[in-house]
Order: structure tokens, then C-alpha cells, then sequence
């Protein structure tokens, strides 16, 4: 979870709230310092305050940083016999100095391995141990002279400062994790709904053309004297599949729609589908309201879908009726065959057929139907709201 690359950018808007508080407490602490060799303990808060701040790029090892920054701080202002002014708990810190310290814990636990969280925050309470022990003889020779300070509430508020800095370390990691796992959520749902997609347009697309080609290839085998007659037939349907494999590619490649495309008529767009499906279609419309190009092309997938259905699933069908109305903005479509069930389908059947006209009626927010209708033939039903 180490974030090793944060930009500058990401690092400023995440960070300025710390940064501007501190710069505040460090602010007000400069305004406390009431002797001119106080001004030595400003570089090394300067220097833990600055790389609490800049933690989140490398937390581990700004955790180490900020560890020898407290205890070198610690260490040269025992030699020279400075006290931090004013001193926080017993001796060893200032205000700013712990505050930038819990910080660095909060930011090691959220970002760091579990390992790494441990060992950084150990080093960094030692460090302010060790400022507490080295501050003792400056500041207790002046501050402590005619009262003893109680170690015991001091060593509580540690405590208590110091499980504030982890919980809110790991109430932002777990925050952090469950962001994650909506994402990866979201980016596998999103990748479904695409190979879902995808698998709808090859199957309405390219299978409605390939069925053709069966189709005709089939009646030329029962028939030479006609073999000749469907061969234009089967070039055209060979062509029209190769055109939607070139717009499916498209689909992938650049985003582009794959065909049919709806053109500005919807009932011209049937008609043409009708013509080309080779099958005794009725047609009948009955479009009160204007139908959105998406939703247009939609119904003439389910259209192609189901005429391709009963070239592949029926025989002796004597007659196709599709039909087409709307009002009180909802789109009607039935398609009604009398055919009767051939047994083994044209080239197989995969049965993903009804499926993706449910799905592709489910996605627009519409009602669904198949089934068998009686003496004889399919129907199917699609109720589609018109946005």
C-alpha cells in the first residue's frame, strides 16, 4: 500500500490542512520563546514538521527521518543546554514537534505494510522518549524548582495521543481498502457489461448474415437447377457479415457503433431488414410518438434478432408479422410466426439468442416475452419505454 509516487500536486491537496496547522502551533510557539538561545529548537522542528508533511510519499522512510530528526533536535539542544521552549509533556518536545510526530504515525499505518507500520511507529515513540530523557536536565533545573511534574497523567496523555495517531492511521486505511475494493468491483461490473455487449453484437450482428448463408447454401443443395439463383444471395449475405465484422471491429477499436444503424425511419429501417431476411413478412406500424435514435436502434436488433430466430428454429412458415405501435410513451413490438419447430436449427444454436434480446430489453428498462403460441409458431413480445 507504500504510495512511492504521489506528485507534488496530489501531495499539496492532500496535505495543506496539516501543513497549515502546524505552521500555526510552530507560529505560536516562536511568539513563546522568551530567550535568544531558544531560536535553536526552531531548525529541528522545522525539520520533523516539514517531513510529517511530506510523509505521504515515502511513509516508511520519513518515519525514519523524523525518528533521527527528533533525537538529533533532542541531542544537540542537551549540549548546548537549551530547553524546548515551551516544552510539551515533561521536557523533551513542543507542541508542533508531537503534533507532526502523530502525524507521521497516522500516514505510516495508512499507507505503510503492516511490518513497516510497526517497526516505523516504535521508532519514532523511542525518538520521543529519548527527547523526553536528553530535555530532562535543561528544563528541570529551571521549570521543575519548587514543584514535581505528575509522570503519570503526562504518560497518559502519550497514550492516549498515540492510539488517536494508529486509529486514525487505520480508520483511513480501512477506508482506503474499502475504496479499493468498490473499484475493483466497479471495474470488474464494468468489464462484464462490456463482454455482455460485445457478445450481443456478435451474436445479433454477424449470426443473423452467417444464418443466411446457411439458409440459401442449404436450399441450393435440395435444389441445383436453383443453386445458381441463390449464389447472388450468398455473396450478398457473405458481404453484409463481412461489413458488421468490420463495424464490430470498429466497436472495439475506436468505439464507433456496429451496424444495423438507425437511420431517421425507423419503420423504413424494418422494411429493410424485412426485405433482406428472405422471409414472408407482414408489417404493421402505428408510431404516435418520435423514437429516439438509440432506442430505434435497439428495437431493430430485437426485430433482426427474432427474424433470424425463425430462419434458424422454423419451418413452413407462411407468414411473419412484426408490428410496431407506441402511445402513452411506451414502444410496442410483437413479432408473430406460424412456423413450425425443425428440430436441429439452421448451423446450430448456441441459445444465446433470447437471452441477449432479455438482456438488451432489461438494460432499456422495458418487459420481455417468448414463448410458443399456439396451434403453431413463436411469438415475441418487447415493451420498451420511450425516454
Amino acid at each position: 500500500m507504500e504510495s512511492t509516487d504521489m506528485n507534488w500536486r496530489l501531495l499539496a491537496k492532500r496535505q495543506w490542512p496539516l501543513a497549515l496547522s502546524l505552521t500555526g502551533i510552530v507560529l505560536a510557539e516562536t511568539g513563546a520563546i522568551s530567550t535568544d538561545l531558544g531560536w535553536w529548537q526552531l531548525p529541528g522542528v522545522l525539520v520533523v514538521c516539514a517531513i510529517s508533511v511530506l510523509a505521504p510519499r515515502k511513509p516508511f522512510d520519513a518515519a525514519l527521518a523524523a525518528a533521527f530528526a527528533i533525537a538529533c533536535s533532542a541531542l544537540y539542544l542537551r549540549l548546548l543546554g537549551i530547553p524546548f521552549e515551551p516544552h510539551f509533556f515533561l521536557s523533551g518536545a513542543t507542541v508542533s514537534m508531537t503534533g507532526a510526530a502523530m502525524a507521521t504515525i497516522a500516514i505510516l499505518v495508512r499507507e505503510a505494510s503492516r511490518v513497516r507500520a510497526v517497526f516505523g511507529t516504535v521508532l519514532v515513540v523511542a525518538a520521543m522518549i529519548s527527547a523526553e530523557v536528553l530535555g530532562w536536565p535543561a528544563v528541570s533545573a529551571r521549570e521543575y524548582r519548587e514543584w514535581q511534574p505528575d509522570p503519570t497523567s503526562y504518560l497518559f496523555g502519550a497514550c492516549i495521543m498515540l492510539v488517536l495517531a494508529i486509529g486514525t492511521g487505520l480508520y483511513f486505511r480501512a477506508r482506503d481498502n474499502e475504496r479499493a475494493s468498490q473499484l475493483a468491483a466497479s471495474v470488474a461490473a464494468a468489464q462484464n457489461s462490456e463482454r455482455m455487449a460485445l457478445a450481443r453484437e456478435l451474436h445479433d450482428v454477424v449470426a443473423h448474415y452467417v444464418t443466411a448463408i446457411v439458409v440459401h447454401a442449404r436450399a441450393g443443395q435440395l435444389n441445383r437447377a436453383a443453386a445458381e439463383q441463390v449464389l447472388p444471395t450468398i455473396e450478398a449475405s457473405g458481404h453484409e457479415a463481412l461489413t458488421a465484422m468490420r463495424r464490430l471491429v470498429g466497436t472495439l477499436r475506436d468505439g464507433e457503433s456496429a451496424g444495423p444503424a438507425a437511420s431517421s425511419s425507423l419503420m423504413d429501417d424494418v422494411r429493410a431488414l424485412a426485405g433482406e431476411s428472405g422471409l414472408p413478412v407482414r408489417l404493421s406500424f402505428d408510431l404516435r410518438d418520435a423514437v429516439p435514435q438509440e432506442l430505434a436502434r435497439s428495437v431493430l436488433r430485437l426485430v433482426q434478432e427474432s427474424l433470424t430466430n425463425t430462419r434458424k428454429h422454423a419451418a413452413a412458415v407462411s407468414s411473419v408479422d412484426v408490428s410496431l405501435t407506441s402511445g402513452d410513451g411506451l414502444l410496442h413490438l410483437e413479432v408473430v410466426d406460424d412456423g413450425v419447430a425443425s428440430g436441429v436449427p439452421v448451423g446450430g444454436s448456441g441459445g444465446y439468442g433470447l437471452v441477449g434480446m432479455r438482456e438488451r430489453v432489461d438494460l432499456l428498462g422495458g418487459r420481455f416475452s417468448a414463448g410458443r403460441r399456439e396451434p403453431a409458431g413463436w411469438t415475441v413480445r418487447a415493451e420498451l419505454p420511450i425516454a
